[in-house]
């Protein structure tokens, strides 16, 4: 620009100066200055020198953004939580000599007790993803719930009395999962499933893997296990006997959480299905109106892989099957399924249910979707507690264990319309 176009007045300049560059600067000028006070009194001490050189290395390292190094062994302890809760179940924390009833809000941690009636079951899932199911009569204390600064967890159960479900998650290397059974350790690797028997009163005591692998160490003793693997001792034993349990069938169908409509009458007949199984004889099927299975409606052994039970009434039912061999030995139970049968009136009609992308977070699936006015959601069984004036929805599911799993939005009006929609998700 020409001198000639250049207004007269004052013109102001200014240099852009980090916070960082003002640090370093006054840094340096204190670095003169020692050097000074060094030159003027060398008698420093090297104590005073070391001190000043600590300091300074900090000041650098959080100005240059430098994080402290990995694996201080801080040790920090962690809560476990329920996801699922039937009939009498209760807790008694560590520091506390009182039983207070068990609620979704109340928090595990290490030292707590956990007791199951005889009608009573509870799930309890811990931060690295291992979960506990607590069948009736049982009685289960939390020995150790820990994660340190390289996020390497560590949870402990011991199993007093009941008998225990169990399967972990996937968690990082020198991470430990494990159960104690009078007296016996077992340590599961990742992605593995077990079930744990513990009867004192009758004095046998079981760890059967279920899938995975995982060793059991007791009185100096260590027995590896694979698939579909016991071990079992009494007290007064030395050794541990290993054994090879038959594995049970898989349920096919119903499916699990699956909604069936009734033809215009108040039944249904169900067709049941599972996988045939090698060296099975026969299979029994047992079905349930509760998920433990402390009373039973069916309870047959047949010789097929299929079977049509008839009138069946409205309502959730779950079922397991089980295989046995030409000695009657039984398989251990199967997976159990869920199903609902619910009536269909002549005026049901398909009601909308659009359903968005599901969102995972880690063992979690967020669940958002719009729907008919004024209808009820249910999600895997569980019924959706807010929905908007508009029809739109959303809702987290428990965690979720590794593998395939099925997610079933079930749309329901009072007036009979309904809408189901079926999506698989991968858990890794």
């Amino acid at each position: 620009m020409s001198s000639a176009n250049t207004k007269p007045g004052i013109q102001i300049r200014w240099k852009t100066v980090t916070y960082r560059s003002v640090f370093l600067m006054i840094l340096a000028v204190l670095a003169i200055m020692f050097i000074a006070m060094k030159a003027a009194f060398p008698q420093f001490t090297q104590t005073t020198v070391n001190a000043a050189d600590g300091a300074a290395r900090k000041i650098l390292e959080r100005v240059a953004g430098i994080s402290s190094p990995v694996g201080s062994g801080t040790v920090t302890a962690q809560q476990a939580h329920f996801t699922a809760l039937d009939g009498t179940v209760r807790v008694k924390k560590g520091n506390s000599n009182s039983w207070v009833n068990a609620d979704y809000n109340v928090p595990l941690e290490k030292g707590d007790v956990v007791q199951t009636g005889s009608e009573g079951m509870a799930k309890v899932v811990f931060n690295d993803g291992t979960s506990y199911t607590v069948k009736q009569d049982s009685l289960i204390v939390i020995e150790e719930n820990s994660a340190n600064d390289q996020q390497q967890t560590n949870v402990a159960v011991a199993v007093s009395t009941g008998t225990v479900d169990l399967s972990t998650a996937t968690f990082s290397q020198g991470s430990k999962s494990q159960v104690i059974v009078a007296g016996a350790t077992a340590s599961l690797s990742p992605q593995s499933a077990a079930q744990v028997h513990n009867d004192p009163k009758s004095d046998e005591h079981e760890i059967l893997l279920k899938k995975g692998s995982g060793e059991v160490t007791r009185n100096g003793e260590t027995v590896r296990l694979a698939d579909w693997e016991k071990v079992s001792f009494q007290s007064q034993e030395t050794h541990m006997e290993k054994a090879k349990e038959i594995g049970p069938p898989t349920p096919i169908s119903p499916a699990n959480m699956a909604p069936l409509f009734t033809a215009g009458s108040d039944t249904k007949d169900v067709e049941f299905a599972w996988t045939p199984m090698t060296n099975a004889v026969g299979y029994r099927l047992r079905i349930s109106r509760n998920p433990y299975f402390s009373s039973t409606l069916v309870d047959k052994k047949i010789n097929t892989a299929d079977v049509t039970v008839t009138s069946l009434g409205e309502g959730a039912y779950y079922w397991e099957v089980q295989s046995y061999d030409t000695s009657g030995k039984e398989s251990v139970e199967s997976e159990k399924n869920r199903f609902t049968i619910i009536p269909r009136t002549k005026q049901m009609d398909q009601i909308s249910l659009d359903l968005d992308p599901f969102i995972q977070h880690g063992h979690v699936i967020e669940v958002t979707g719009k729907t008919a006015t004024g209808a009820r959601v249910m999600v895997n069984g569980r019924e959706v507690p807010i929905i908007a004036a508009d029809g739109t929805f959303h809702y987290f599911t428990p965690p979720l264990p590794p593998g395939e799993s099925v997610i079933t939005v079930t749309a329901q009006t009072a007036q009979g319309g309904v809408n189901t929609q079926q999506k698989k998700i991968i858990i890794q």
